[in-house]
């Protein structure tokens, strides 16, 4: 059967009124031959995101309009190989060892990492030595992702996609990425520059499509972003914490954007 994700607008309900409605759609999925296999809980934005193993969209929607009359406000089908690498479980939360003051909100932080002219690097120095720089990116941006509670979610030939579950890891790990890579050059006669785009945003969006928007905008970002800079959204910028990281506010033309974007530069030597 297909896999589903929906999303419902459940603005003041609390962690427990969300976990007594998976429960109440347990005890009778077996009636409509569905299958819960997860939920994610947004207190701050009051959202829920429900993944569900089921024939139809339709079928999921009457478990929950019986269960409890929380109907999703949308329903998209979607990978299940995607939803672990974004998200990192697709089993219950109290089998993650979740409670529910610790409740995963599904909101991610999406990074990109680009190496800098990796198509002259690689016509200049040969497939063996560019596959060898490769390799050294790949290692250091592992091990800071590693320290940051970052997952990779694929590698993209001259860079890696990883996702957070805070953006404050993000941000801290896309800075410490370049200070790893500053070291990395000061002792080595083949230096590696690279830059960084970052976003974030929901599980479900409007593209229908799992993190549709969020991903093109943090890899469009990487693409604009200069030479060792990091450029983040709007977004990450009203989540982080520390707004003085952030500086040069400006927008800009992407490729797939019909409008121009606010992108701050990320500040990274000072820190």
């Amino acid at each position: 059967m297909p896999i589903f994700m929906d999303r419902h607008d459940l603005a003041g309900a609390s962690a427990a009124d969300v976990a007594e409605a998976h429960l109440k759609d347990l005890s009778i999925q077996d009636q409509y031959g569905v299958k819960f296999l997860t939920y994610w809980f947004d207190h701050r934005r009051g959202t829920t995101f429900c993944l569900i193993d089921a024939p139809d969209a339709e079928t999921a929607q009457c478990v929950h309009r019986e269960a409890h009359g929380f109907v999703a406000g949308e329903v998209v089908e979607v990978a299940l190989s995607a939803v672990e690498a974004f998200l990192g479980r697709i089993q219950d939360p109290e089998a993650a060892g979740l409670s529910a003051k610790e409740m995963d909100a599904g909101h991610r932080a999406i990074l990109f990492t680009d190496i800098v002219g990796s198509t002259e690097m690689t016509s200049r120095l040969g497939d063996r030595m560019a596959t060898e720089l490769v390799r050294a990116h790949d290692a250091l941006v592992r091990g800071c992702l590693s320290q940051t509670d970052g997952r990779e979610v694929k590698h993209t030939g001259d860079g890696i996609m990883a996702a957070f579950p805070s953006t404050a890891f993000a941000v801290d790990c896309a800075r410490e990425i370049q200070r790893e890579f500053q070291r990395y050059n000061a002792g080595n006669g083949e230096p590696i520059h690279i830059r960084i785009g970052l976003d974030c945003g929901e599980p479900v969006e409007d593209s229908n499509d799992l993190f549709g928007t969020t991903v093109q905008l943090a890899a469009r970002l990487c693409a604009a972003a200069r030479s060792d800079q990091i450029l983040i959204s709007e977004n990450i910028f009203r989540e982080y914490d520390n707004a003085a990281v952030f500086t040069h506010g400006m927008r800009h033309h992407l490729k797939g954007f019909a409008k121009p974007v606010l992108a701050y530069q990320c500040e990274w030597l000072n820190a």
